[in-house]
């Protein structure tokens, strides 16, 4: 029987990292349960990221939101195989440890992707000095207001137009 020493990634919230510690210790005896609780893992964590609804439409509202597709397979992935893992004659876990061990990856990748990554980026961009910072809001201010430019037509032309 195989040990499953899987480490749930620091910055998921802690009664998730609980979900997935459990998952741990009974994925040897139970696949399917673990793969029942990492689907629920991910659904906890997308109530954490501010969604709501079933898992399928949570993970909807985060493709609107502009999810990586690579990380909304990866939800897919866990979503779909812990459903499966309930019901009899869909997915057969028996003993085949490469599921499960598949399925802390995702749980991992996903919060790696969705909460490890952005906190890092946010905490190096919050060092920069003040001052560079305040440049960086002024540039992107232009920016804006160019593409703002681009994408209203002139009324200038509209005018010329009617006349």
């Amino acid at each position: 029987m195989q040990k499953f020493d899987v480490q749930p990634n620091a910055d998921l919230p802690d009664h998730i990292k609980a979900d997935v510690a459990e998952a741990a210790a009974i994925a040897a005896v139970s696949p399917r349960g673990a793969a029942a609780l990492l689907r629920l893992a991910i659904e906890r964590l997308c109530i954490h990221l501010g969604k709501n609804g079933k898992i399928d439409a949570m993970i909807g509202q985060l493709v609107t939101d502009g999810l990586n597709v690579r990380v909304k397979q990866a939800l897919d992935v866990v979503r779909v195989t812990g459903n499966d893992a309930v019901h009899p004659g869909t997915i057969s876990f028996g003993d085949d440890p490469a599921t499960v061990t598949t399925l802390f990856k995702m749980v991992n990748l996903i919060a790696e992707k969705m909460i490890s990554e952005p906190k890092h980026v946010e905490e190096a961009f919050a060092a920069l000095p003040p001052e560079k910072l305040k440049w960086i809001e002024e540039r992107d201010k232009g920016a804006l207001r160019k593409q703002q430019q681009f994408a209203t037509p002139s009324t200038a032309n509209d005018e010329k137009s009617d006349g």
